[in-house]
């Protein structure tokens, strides 16, 4: 393990991180080696820079995306098409966002109104394009669209968007292959942060007791069951995933092993260790932000206890 301005804490670094990395007027940039604004990962990072106390940081993110929202109501990737899962992700960021900026309303009404266009009759949620995915992700991790389906439902006193979100849920907890850790860690994580934002903690247990068995005595997880490697981002959710379940110590490891590989900068690559394969040499926007989720979880549960 190694550390970088000790003066600094782990967390100020990656806020940092994020300060540098920001295209002004814009958003978060993908990664290092692609420095574009992304307009997924801006969104979720939404709430991120309010828990973390910039406001301004997080109105500027938010006036971006309603900059560029698409007639239909949803919201591209970065090959400017719409995808179901990106547009869930900045609908996190309206959210957050609403009765802070003007506009934020409007655009969060027009995402999850084409969200549910989206939803086939089975309850399965579709996606106009899944290009980007290759052959890494699946659309399991629609799941982890729902909670902001919910939050919009439940703010803005839609009912469609709860009944949505709830015939969805449905059709994706009698899929066999949810659950199990099966997939690239940080695809896993999104299904059982999802679950626990969703009230299904139980879910979420059994599929974290697959990553249990294979967490290492240092804190980290491996990015798939049979390799070695480590994803940064997997590792950070799930150390979010145990505090929602209680699992303080398996949390608290995971977070000391990500403070032990985080870069110089405050940034973490996508992965670490012989043969990682998930975006190993570059810093991507990601990490950083589930990293300081689940720093912000542990300062106020250490908080609560004073």
């Amino acid at each position: 393990m190694f550390f970088w301005n000790k003066k600094k804490p782990s967390h100020a670094r990656a806020m940092d991180w994020f300060k540098d990395h920001m295209i002004p007027g814009q958003g978060i940039i993908v990664h290092t080696r692609q420095p574009v604004a992304y307009p997924e990962v801006t969104g979720y990072w939404i709430p991120t820079l309010y828990a973390w106390g910039e406001p301004e940081l997080a109105r500027a993110c938010t006036r971006w995306l309603l900059s560029i929202q698409l007639p239909e109501g949803a919201f591209p990737a970065p090959d400017g098409v719409p995808y179901t899962f990106d547009t869930g992700q900045v609908m996190r960021g309206l959210v957050a966002a609403l009765g802070d900026v003007e506009g934020a309303e409007d655009a969060l009404r027009r995402a999850c109104d084409w969200t549910l266009t989206q939803i086939e009759d089975s309850g399965r949620l579709t996606t106009p394009s899944t290009e980007l995915w290759t052959d890494i992700a699946s659309d399991l991790i629609h799941v982890y669209v729902l909670p902001p389906l919910v939050a919009a439902g439940q703010r803005l006193g839609v009912q469609a968007y709860l009944d949505g979100a709830r015939k969805v849920l449905a059709y994706y907890k009698a899929q066999p292959a949810l659950v199990p850790f099966n997939r690239l860690s940080h695809f896993h994580a999104y299904v059982m942060e999802a679950l626990c934002e969703l009230g299904e903690l139980d879910l979420a247990r059994q599929g974290m007791a697959d990553v249990e068995k294979l967490q290492r005595p240092d804190g980290a997880v491996p990015a798939y069951p049979d390799v070695e490697w480590v994803c940064s981002t997997g590792l950070a959710q799930y150390a979010i995933v145990w505090q929602h379940l209680g699992q303080y110590e398996r949390a608290d490891r995971a977070l000391r092993y990500l403070e032990g590989i985080q870069n110089k900068s405050g940034g973490f690559f996508g992965s670490y260790g012989k043969g990682a394969q998930y975006i190993s040499g570059a810093e991507i926007s990601w990490g950083a932000k589930y990293f300081l989720d689940a720093w912000k979880m542990k300062l106020a549960r250490e908080a609560s206890r004073v």
